[in-house]
Formats: C-alpha cells, sequence, structure tokens
C-alpha cells in the first residue's frame, strides 16, 4: 500500500483514444455515466471525446483498457455503477473499499466494447485547483 501526502494529478497523459466496434453503444454508454461524474461529452463527427478521452468507430480495437474517472464522493461511485450497468455495461467490481491505499472507494463496470471503466472517489482532500485551463495566447 502506498502511502503519500501529496498527490498530483494531470501531468502524465495528454489525451487517450478508444478505438471500438460498437460505436453506439459506447456512445449511450459514456453519455450515461459522464454525466454522473459532471464531464460533459461532445459529439463529433465519426467521434465523442470528454475532456482527454476520445473514442472512435473502427479496426482493429485497442483491446481492453482499464480507465479510472475521479469522483467527488462514494455517492458519485455507487450512481456511475448503477448507471452504467443500465446503460449496457457489466459489473466488473461493486462500489466499495479497495486496499489500494486509505479511503480508496471505486466501483468497475465493462463498457460495450469491454473496456474496464473505474469510478475512483480517493477520499477527503484539497484540490490545488479544480482543473487544469488551457487558454490560446494570442
Amino acid at each position: 500500500m502506498v502511502e503519500l501526502e501529496e498527490w498530483h494529478r494531470g501531468r502524465l497523459i495528454d489525451h487517450l483514444q478508444l478505438v471500438v466496434a460498437d460505436y453506439e453503444g459506447c456512445l449511450r454508454f459514456y453519455k450515461a455515466v459522464l454525466e454522473v461524474i459532471g464531464v460533459p461529452l461532445v459529439e463529433g463527427e465519426g467521434y465523442f471525446f470528454a475532456d482527454e478521452l476520445y473514442v472512435t468507430p473502427g479496426e482493429p480495437t485497442t483491446g481492453r483498457t482499464h480507465l479510472a474517472f475521479q469522483a467527488a464522493d462514494e455517492a458519485m461511485v455507487q450512481r456511475f455503477h448503477a448507471v452504467g450497468l443500465a446503460h449496457g455495461g457489466h459489473d466488473n467490481g461493486a462500489p466499495g473499499e479497495r486496499d489500494y491505499h486509505p479511503g480508496y472507494y471505486a466501483a468497475f463496470v465493462l463498457d460495450p466494447a469491454g473496456n474496464n471503466i473505474e469510478a475512483v472517489y480517493h477520499g477527503p482532500a484539497t484540490r490545488s485547483a479544480p482543473s487544469v485551463v488551457m487558454t490560446d495566447p494570442s
């Protein structure tokens, strides 16, 4: 178990793309679970994205990926799990505490493409910023 006094996030991943065979099923699934965690989904022509996650149809698919979304509290993790199951997902771990570190509360749902999607609440913490905001300097 890792115990740190300070956690930094948002430095490693610029974006993540999932290539899926069941695009429409994934669109319904991600619209629902992202609404629960308060992240807007934007549809484009032949793709959708939410923050740094992009999903496109195609072959070959990216294969099974594990992706974790940050949740604001345990209730949000529980809603994520229920909504994910109601919108085409399959249970891969009911909401509950995990032994990864103290306060780690998570749930896992396989999306329609078989990706292991998690919502996790790391326990009470103070964020240095709600998000990273990037603007055009011109």
